[in-house]
C-alpha cells in the first residue's frame, strides 16, 4: 500500500460495548505509528457523504484520550446503511473521491455480519479496509466486542428481576435482542440460573416448557415457609416452533433486509398464560398455597419484560475495553503490513495478530446443541426434553490461543 498518511475510522450497524475502545486503541496506534486517525462519522452513511464534508475531527492523543474505553455506544456515532443498495451508479467512485479528499489511505470498520459484508464489498471494489468484530449477538466466526457486555448486563436485570418475580409468586419472561442465534440469551440466562432459556437453535416444544415450568415453580412455592417463588425464563427474539415459524410480531424489515423482531416474550407469555388456565391441577395448587381468588386470581401471574436497548448501552465489560482495544490496535497494524479485506480474531499471548478473511469470518455462528445437555442434568429446560449427557474427557498439553 505504500505510506499510510491518514486511516478513516467507522463504527456500524448496532451500538454495543467495547466500540469506544476500538476507536480508542485504533486511534493511539496510529498516533504511536505516525499516521493520522480521522472519524467518519454516522456510519456508512458518513462514508457514502464523506466528500460533502468540510473537516474530519482527528484523533490525536488529547482527543483520543476523551474517549473512554469502559463506556459503550461509539464516539465515531453508527447508521444502518448499505453500500450496494444505494441507488448512485458512482457510490464506490464517490467513496473513493471522499477519502481521496481527506488523504485517506485505508480504513478500520467495526462491526457485525451486516457491518462485514459492506466490508467485502469495499475490499472487492478497491478500498483497503481492515474489519474489527463487533456485534453483541456473537454470531462470528470470531468473538466479538459487544458480547461479553451484554451477556452480564442480561444476567444482571434477570437477577433483579426474582426480586419482584419472587414478591408476587410470578412467572417472569424476558425477551432478549440476538436475532437467529442465541449465544447471549443463553450464556445470560445461565449466569443468572434461569430455569428456562429459548433459543433460536431449538424449536420450542410448550408441553416441554409448561411440564418444567409445574415441576419447579410449583415445588419452589410448596416447599417455601411464606409460600414464595419465581421462575423464570429467557427467551431470545429469532425462537421458533417446530415448523419454524417466528414467534416475532415483526414484519418491518431494515436496511439489510433483516426483519425487525419484537414480541417473541409477548407470545410465550399468551401460551403459557393458555396453558395455565387449562389444567385442572393449577386451581387446586392456588388454593393449596392461599393465592387462589375466583375471577380475581386464579392462575399464577405471567409477566413479560423487554430490557430492549438497556443491555447494550451503559457501561462496556472490562473484557470487552480490552478486546476492543486490541483489535483496534492490531487492524491499524494489519493495514500498515498491507494486509487487508480481512478481520482480526485477536492478539495471542506472544503478540501474533491472528486474522481471517472477512468473507468467512462473518458466516453466522450458532449455539453449540452439544453443550446444552449438560445444562439440562442441571436443571435448565430450553424448550425440549432433556437429553442424555455423557461428556468426554480428553487432555491438551498446551493452549497456545488463549483469548483471554
Amino acid at each position: 500500500m505504500g505510506n499510510i498518511r491518514n486511516i478513516g475510522i467507522i463504527t456500524a450497524g448496532g451500538d454495543c460495548g467495547g466500540l469506544n475502545a476500538v476507536v480508542r486503541g485504533a486511534a493511539l496506534m496510529a498516533e504511536s505509528k505516525g499516521i493520522g486517525a480521522l472519524v467518519i462519522p454516522n456510519g456508512y452513511a458518513g462514508l457514502y457523504n464523506l466528500v460533502d464534508f468540510e473537516s474530519l475531527t482527528s484523533l490525536n492523543c488529547a482527543r483520543s484520550e476523551d474517549i473512554k474505553s469502559i463506556r459503550a455506544g461509539s464516539e465515531a456515532g453508527h447508521s444502518r446503511v448499505k453500500i450496494s443498495k444505494i441507488k448512485d451508479d458512482n457510490k464506490y467512485k464517490r467513496i473513493v473521491d471522499g477519502l481521496k479528499k481527506f488523504n485517506i489511505d485505508g480504513l478500520v470498520i467495526s462491526g457485525g455480519d451486516d457491518t462485514g459484508s459492506v466490508v467485502v464489498d469495499l475490499h472487492e471494489n478497491g478500498i483497503p479496509v481492515v474489519h474489527a468484530p463487533k456485534t453483541m449477538d456473537l454470531d462470528l466466526q470470531t468473538y466479538s466486542v459487544g458480547g461479553d457486555s451484554t451477556i452480564n448486563k442480561i444476567a444482571t436485570i434477570l437477577e433483579d428481576l426474582k426480586t419482584t418475580g419472587r414478591t408476587h409468586n410470578r412467572i417472569m419472561v424476558m425477551e432478549v435482542f440476538g436475532r437467529y442465534a442465541g449465544h447471549t440469551a443463553f450464556r445470560g440466562g445461565i449466569a443468572a440460573d434461569a430455569d428456562c432459556i429459548l433459543i433460536p437453535e431449538v424449536p420450542v416444544d410448550f408441553n416441554a416448557v409448561y411440564e418444567h415450568i409445574k415441576n419447579t415453580y410449583m415445588r419452589r412455592i410448596l416447599a417455601s415457609d411464606v409460600k414464595a417463588g419465581t421462575y423464570t425464563i429467557v427467551v431470545a427474539e429469532g425462537v421458533k416452533d417446530e415448523h419454524g415459524n417466528l414467534f416475532s410480531e415483526g414484519g418491518a424489515k431494515d436496511a439489510f433486509g433483516h426483519v425487525k423482531l419484537a414480541g417473541a416474550g409477548k407470545f410465550v407469555k399468551n401460551k403459557i398464560e393458555e396453558m395455565l388456565k387449562a389444567d385442572p391441577d393449577v386451581k387446586k395448587f392456588m388454593k393449596e398455597t392461599g393465592m387462589y381468588v375466583e375471577g380475581l386470581l386464579e392462575i399464577p401471574e405471567v409477566r413479560d419484560v423487554n430490557p430492549g436497548h438497556i443491555v447494550r448501552c451503559g457501561e462496556s465489560s472490562a473484557y470487552d475495553a480490552n478486546f476492543g482495544k486490541e483489535v483496534g490496535a492490531a487492524a491499524v497494524q494489519l493495514l500498515i503490513d498491507n494486509i487487508h479485506g480481512v478481520t482480526v480474531s485477536h492478539i495471542t499471548g506472544n503478540g501474533e495478530i491472528r486474522y481471517m478473511v472477512t468473507k468467512d469470518a462473518i458466516i453466522q455462528r450458532h449455539v453449540d446443541l452439544g453443550v446444552l445437555a449438560l445444562h439440562e442434568n442441571l436443571g435448565v429446560c430450553f424448550g425440549r426434553k432433556p437429553q442424555p449427557s455423557s461428556p468426554k474427557s480428553s487432555k491438551i498439553e498446551s493452549l497456545q490461543d488463549r483469548i483471554y
